[in-house]
Formats: structure tokens, sequence, C-alpha cells
């Protein structure tokens, strides 16, 4: 089975394609694609020098291990993390040590059988589609020339100084505090559950805000490469552990982050979960009105317009783009972005990496419940009633056959519906899938998924009713390629 390397990295089932030989095969090609002149090179980047990280799956420090030994063979200096560690901590630490690129060894939030490698580019964030295209060339290159990778001892390694073992958090930790005001968060000191789904962001919340006066009471931060049989997502239906805790009053709230934290979810007091485009719509908010800070704004096509109701009021430009932070990124690198975010939970905000970052995103929320001295449920009731109502959710529907994303596209476009739950179709949207935006906007977006046949369905409505008619329309969209 041909390894597919795209702008997400690689991601297999441990054991099936996911073996230490392809992973051996995949770092070659790494290596060969970052010492080609086809890599992004400037003159401040030291072209030799890379940086592995590792989250907690099965296997990960193995695995990291490895792909140190193939680019210290090919000449690499590789400064490799000392445990498992967040994956915005690695990226940070790419841009940081002035390295040419980093791997991280994660599946993210996929099942526990899943493992993966993402590809970092200098700047601190994912590598950009051309550069991870170019290792996907030299992946089948040298299977078609029988090249193997080089491979080097890793003690040989280790003394040669090839290989250097570091702990990212404490540069990363220092980079935070430039932009989280933790003398706002000591002066109120907040009480909460920080839940690690036993992920790689374990422990580091709370050691940031150590000396706080904070209240931390960690849950599922201990090691658990089965993830206790979920998918580390953060997402309502995998949050029951956060729900007891807080129901158990352990906190007031509750912050979660996903398997190798560059995602964030949140919970109230009342054990309704928060999700990211609630989250997002309430840092837009205070990030302008409490801190002062201007630029654009940038959100995925499948995320909340509550975030453009705000920009509207503060005169921001907002930029819809594809789901997928790269594409979030690419804007973040050229134009001055206030925030930038994705349904999903990847966000980032100015003075930071191009990089959704689940640990500053939840240390920026215990910032603004620290300023604001409400509760929660209280602050997202407040928002709801400024530029909500909003009311969200997405389905996944199978589909008896593959169906092409341009077969889709034209086939909803030229069937648009006029109507949907009693509201107009205003306008039609072919970003990424097709988009109808209502007259009260309310909109539905339809993606056929590129890897599976399985019809993405996202729906926000102004009331929960709406939502039903837009998704009862999805089934129907489905029902009829089917």
């Amino acid at each position: 089975m041909p390894i597919h390397f795209g702008t997400d990295g690689w991601r297999a089932v441990i054991s099936d394609s996911f073996t230490f030989s392809n992973l051996r095969m995949v770092s070659q090609a790494i290596a060969d694609a970052v010492a080609s002149d086809h890599w992004d090179k400037t003159d401040s980047v030291d072209e030799k020098k890379i940086v592995i990280g590792y989250d907690t799956r099965f296997l990960s420090d193995r695995f990291a291990g490895e792909v140190a030994r193939v680019l210290a063979a090919n000449g690499f200096s590789v400064l490799l993390a000392q445990s498992d560690s967040p994956t915005p901590a690695i990226s940070y630490a790419v841009k940081k040590n002035n390295a040419i690129a980093g791997v991280m060894i994660t599946a993210s939030h996929n099942a526990p059988r899943y493992n993966g490698m993402k590809l970092k580019g200098a700047f601190g964030g994912s590598a950009l589609p051309e550069q991870c295209r170019r290792v996907e060339v030299y992946i089948n290159d040298n299977e078609e020339q029988a090249r193997g990778p080089n491979l080097m001892d890793f003690n040989k390694a280790r003394d040669a100084g090839l290989i250097q073992k570091f702990n990212p958090l404490p540069a990363y930790f220092d980079h935070l505090r430039t932009l989280i005001n933790t003398d706002i968060i000591a002066d109120n000191p907040q009480r909460f559950v920080a839940d690690a789904m036993y992920g790689s962001g374990r422990g580091v919340i709370k050691a940031f805000l150590q000396g706080t006066g904070c209240e931390i009471h960690e849950i599922r931060g201990e090691m658990n490469p089965g993830f206790g049989g979920i998918h580390p997502e953060p997402i309502a239906k995998n949050l029951g552990a956060l729900a007891s805790a807080v129901s158990s009053g352990f906190g007031n709230f509750g912050v979660v982050t996903d398997g190798d934290a560059d995602r964030i979810g949140a919970m109230d007091e009342r054990g309704n979960f928060v999700d990211p485009h609630k989250i997002m719509a309430l840092s837009l908010k205070y990030l302008v009105e409490k801190r002062g800070m201007s630029g654009s704004v940038v959100r995925t096509v499948s995320t909340t317009r509550m975030i453009d109701r705000l920009a509207k009021r503060y005169g921001m430009k907002v930029h819809e783009t594809p789901v997928g932070f790269n594409h979030i990124a690419d804007i973040m690198m050229n134009e001055d972005v206030l925030i930038g975010g994705e349904e999903s939970g990847g966000i980032s905000f100015k003075g930071h990496i191009p990089e959704g970052d689940g640990p500053i995103m939840g240390l920026l929320l215990v910032e603004m419940l620290a300023a604001s001295g409400k509760s929660l449920g209280a602050m997202v009731d407040e928002l709801l009633e400024d530029v909500g109502p909003a009311f969200y959710e997405r389905v996944d529907l199978r589909l008896s056959r593959p169906v092409a994303k341009a077969e889709m596209t034209d086939y909803l476009t030229q069937n648009a519906p006029a109507e949907i739950g009693g509201e107009k179709v205003a306008e039609i949207s072919q970003r990424d899938g097709v988009k109808y935006i209502m007259s009260d906007d309310s909109w539905l977006l339809v993606r056929p998924s590129g890897t599976e046949p399985v019809l993405r369905v996202y729906a926000e409505g102004r009331t929960q009713e709406m939502v039903k008619s837009l998704l009862g329309y999805g089934q129907k969209v489905a029902e009829s390629v089917s």
C-alpha cells in the first residue's frame, strides 16, 4: 500500500502500515526533501538542525528515536524531546532554535490504534503543502531505485553530538508568559479541572500556572497509550470524565486538550460542553474589548458566523478558508491577523506561532474568567445574547459509494434549494464543499470526505429547529447521491 504523505503528514494503523521499516523510509524521504534545493531555506535558519517530538501513543518514543537515527545518519543534528510534549511546544522549539524543520510523532486525535508523523516548517507551523508533496516524491523515488534509508546507531549519534535530548517546555513557557497575563490570573485565582485525555498536554497547563494560586485538578493525566479506549478528541461524547469531575466539585469549569494538545475544548460549571466556536468568539471579544488588540480574523468555512458578527462590529476583515489549519497559517504568516481558528479546536492568536495550540487557548480562557469575575456559563450566555443565538451540530453520513468533490459541488450548486426551514438561501459558497448561507445567517455546509465514502454535514442555526431542518436537508442529499 503506497504511503500518502499529505498536508497533515502521514497517519496509519500501528503494525499494519505504521511500522519501523515504513517509518525509516518516510524519515529518509524527509531527510532528502529538507536537504534538496526545493526546501525553503533562509539565512537565519540552520540547514542542518531538525527538532523531533512525540506524544503519548504506543511506541511514540521509540518511533521518534528511530527518526532521529535516520536524520543523524543523513548528517543532520537532531534535538530530540526528552519526554512526550505538546505539538505546539515542538513547533515553537523549531522556530526558537532556528531549525530548518521539525517532526512530531503523533496521530493527534485519531483512535489509539493509529500513529503518525507531522512535518513542521522553520516558521513554527505545519510544513507547506509543497514541502509535503516533495516528501511524497522522495518516498516514491527511493522505492523505485530500491534505496534504503541511512541509519546510525543511536548511542554513536549521541556521542558524536548528532542527537541531543532537550526539554521544549521552559522556552515554550517563557514565550507563553509574553502572551498570557499571569498577574490577572494571580489576582483572581481560578479553581478548575484540566483534562489531558491521556495526551501529551498532560501537566502542561498545571505547570504553567504554578505560583498563581490556581487550584487545578488534573484528570486523565497519567500515561495510557490506549487513551482509556476513546478517541482523544475533545468533543462532548468523549468528555464524560470531565463532566463527572466538574459536577463532583473538583472545579468550577474544565479545559480539555486532545491527544497532542493542538486542540482545545471546555466545560462550564453546569457540565455543558463549550465548543471551539464559542471559545474562539469569546477570545476575539476579549482580545479586542479588554486588551485593545486589532488585526484581521481568519476562520475555516465550517466555523461559526458569530465571528463575522463580532468582526463587523469591530470593523475587522474576516477571511474564510477551506478546512485545515494550514490554510489559516498561510494568512497568519502574510498578514496582521488577530486570531485564527477552526471548529475542531485548533486556534492561535497574534504574537504566537501559526499553529493550533490547546494549552495557550486554555490559559487565555482562564485569564478571561479571572478578568471577568464571572462563571464560564454566564460568559457564554452573554456571548449568545450579544451575537447569538447560535446552535451548531455536525454529522458524518455514510454513503454507499465514494463521491468526488467536484461532482458533489456541481450537484449541490445546480440543485440548490430556494429555502430551508423557512429561511431563504441568500448565498452559496464553494470554498470547500458547498455552503448554503441563509437570510438569517444560519448555514449548512456539505463536504465529501477525500478518503472514505462519507459526507460531512455541518450546520449552524439561530434555533435548534433550524439546525434540525438543515441537517435533515443534508440527510436528503446523502440519500439522493448514494
